[in-house]
C-alpha cells in the first residue's frame, strides 16, 4: 500500500527532475546557454545564463591631427573563455560632432549615427566616405579596433563599436577629437552679416569648419576672449569672454562662454566662430622686393609655385606650426593679418595672436601669405 501511494509522487518528482534537466541543459545553436522560466501560459522568457560578452576600450577619446591616422581601440572577450573561436559581427558607426553627417550612411540601429564599416570574419564592407580610408587594427584575438587614414576634417565625432553574436549585442563608444584651434571670423561685409548657412560656407572658404561647442570651451578655457557672438556647428550661438566687462554680459557675471541659445539659421545673422586643423602644407610670408596689392598678391603666390593662404591656414601655421612674423600680409579672403607667437614691442598687443587689419581695400599695399 505504501508502494502505491509513493508511486504518483515518484512519477511527479521524475517530471520535475527531467524538466529541470531540460531547462539547465537547452544548448541553444548560437553556444549560449538559456533556462526557461515560463509561467505555463505560453508567456515565457529565455534569460541568459552562461557564457556573457564583453566589449570594452581602454580609451573614451581619442585625439589627432588632420591628414594624419589613427587608431579607436576596441576590444571585446568572453566570460567565462570559450573553448573555440566564434563568429563574431562587428558594426563600426559614427555620430559627427556637429550632429549632421557630411557623407550620410543610415544606420539601421541608431537611426541618428551613420555606418562606417561592418566586418565578418575577412569580410568587410566601409561606407560613404570612409570607404578606402578605414579598416580593423586586429593586431590580437578580440581586437576590432577600426584605423582611420588621412583624417579630415568632418571626422570628429562619436564613433560606436557594436559587436554581436547571436542574441548578444554590446558596444562601446569613442569620442574622435582634432587637435586644432578656434578663431572668430566675420563677413567682408562687416560684422553680424552671416545666417547659419552662409557661416558654415564661410569656415569652409577658409579651410576650416564651423566650431563645436566643445572646441570652443577647450579655446575659452586657452583664454580665447571674443565679445561677438557667432554660430556655432550646432546651431547656437555663443561667445567666449574671459575678461567680464560692460557690453559683454556686464560686469557682474563670470567668466565663461555666453550663450544666445539657438536661432534661426536662415533669418538670424551673426558672425562665425571657426575650427582649423592641422595642414599637410607650409604657410610662409613670401620675400618679394616690393609691397603688393591683393591682386598682385595672388599672382606672386602662383609665380612661387603657391597658393594665396587661408585664415584657417594662417591660424593653424600659428597654433600648431609656430609661425611667428610681424608683417601684414594678404589671405585668400582679401584680409590683411599676421601671426605672432611671441609677443613684442611694433607687434601689436602684448599677448600672443593673429592680429588683422580687418578687409582694407584690394588696392593698398601689403605683403602676403602663402601656402604650399
Amino acid at each position: 500500500m505504501l508502494v502505491g501511494l509513493l508511486r504518483p509522487l515518484l512519477a511527479v518528482c521524475g517530471l520535475v527532475q527531467l524538466r529541470v534537466a531540460t531547462a539547465l541543459h537547452y544548448n541553444h545553436n548560437n553556444g549560449f546557454y538559456y533556462h526557461d522560466v515560463g509561467d505555463g501560459n505560453s508567456n515565457g522568457e529565455i534569460y541568459f545564463n552562461g557564457v556573457r560578452l564583453y566589449v570594452e576600450s581602454p580609451q573614451s577619446s581619442v585625439s589627432a591631427t588632420r591628414g594624419s591616422s589613427v587608431t579607436l581601440p576596441c576590444h571585446f572577450h568572453y566570460e567565462p573563455e570559450l573553448s573555440a573561436p566564434r563568429r563574431t559581427r562587428v558594426k563600426w558607426s559614427w555620430l559627427p560632432a556637429n550632429g549632421a553627417p557630411a557623407h550620410p550612411v543610415p544606420s539601421s540601429a541608431f537611426a541618428s549615427e551613420t555606418e562606417v564599416m561592418v566586418a565578418m570574419g575577412n569580410r568587410h564592407r566601409s561606407y560613404g566616405g570612409f570607404r578606402g580610408r578605414v579598416r580593423l587594427r586586429r593586431s590580437a584575438p578580440g581586437d576590432l579596433s577600426l584605423v582611420i587614414n588621412e583624417l579630415r576634417l568632418n571626422d570628429t565625432g562619436r564613433y560606436r563599436c557594436e559587436v554581436i553574436d547571436g542574441l548578444e549585442d554590446e558596444s562601446v563608444t569613442v569620442e574622435l577629437e582634432m587637435r586644432g584651434v578656434v578663431f572668430p571670423y566675420y563677413s567682408n561685409k562687416g560684422r553680424y552679416r552671416l545666417n547659419f548657412l552662409a557661416a558654415q560656407q564661410a569656415c569652409q572658404d577658409q579651410d576650416a569648419t564651423l566650431a563645436t561647442f566643445e572646441q570652443l570651451f577647450t579655446a575659452w578655457e586657452e583664454g580665447l576672449d571674443w565679445c561677438n557672438a557667432g554660430w556655432l556647428a550646432d546651431g547656437t550661438v555663443q561667445y567666449p569672454i574671459t575678461a567680464p566687462r560692460a557690453g559683454c554680459g556686464g560686469l557682474d557675471l563670470a567668466p565663461g562662454v555666453r550663450s544666445y541659445g539657438l536661432r534661426h539659421r536662415l533669418l538670424h545673422r551673426f558672425d562665425a566662430f571657426c575650427f582649423s586643423a592641422s595642414i599637410k602644407g607650409t604657410v610662409y610670408f613670401l620675400q618679394h622686393p616690393t609691397k603688393l596689392n591683393f591682386t598682385e598678391a595672388v599672382r606672386a603666390c602662383g609665380e612661387n609655385s603657391s597658393h594665396i593662404a587661408k585664415v584657417g591656414q594662417l591660424y593653424a601655421a600659428w597654433r600648431l606650426a609656430g609661425l611667428d612674423r610681424c608683417d601684414a600680409g594678404w589671405l585668400a579672403d582679401g584680409s590683411v593679418r599676421y601671426p605672432i607667437v611671441k609677443a613684442r614691442a611694433n607687434c601689436g598687443p602684448p599677448e600672443p595672436g593673429v592680429r588683422s587689419f580687418g578687409f582694407p581695400p584690394r588696392q593698398q599695399k601689403f605683403g602676403v601669405y602663402c601656402y604650399r
